[in-house]
């Protein structure tokens, strides 16, 4: 089964439409993690209602975009995905980071 991390920024539609596939077994993945960049996002409570673990990386908290991305790398590694979904993720990711998972 392909383990999948699962980056958010608002309501979550996107992985609601993921998580449904997946509970209909039209999808055969693992959502080990969603990370989402606010804590206000709807889609931490459709992780949580879905007993999918789930966490709030504050972009605001770091004082560079480097710096935003080597934590959510670290985290992300932290689940060895197989495949880094960005399902409405609002933010620009640096050349090394989406470089860490092109493949």
């Amino acid at each position: 089964m392909i383990n999948v991390v699962i980056l958010i920024s608002g309501s979550g539609s996107n992985l609601q439409a993921i998580i449904d596939q997946v509970q209909s077994n039209a999808l055969a993945i693992n959502i080990s993690l969603v990370v989402s960049k606010t804590h206000d996002a709807y889609g931490l409570e459709r992780a949580a209602n879905a007993k999918i673990k789930n966490v709030v990386l504050d972009h605001n908290d770091f004082a560079t975009r480097d710096e935003f991305d080597q934590r959510l790398a670290d985290i992300i590694d932290l689940h060895e995905p197989d495949l880094v979904v960005l399902a409405g993720f609002m933010r620009i990711l640096t050349k090394e980071f989406v470089d860490q998972y092109k493949n």
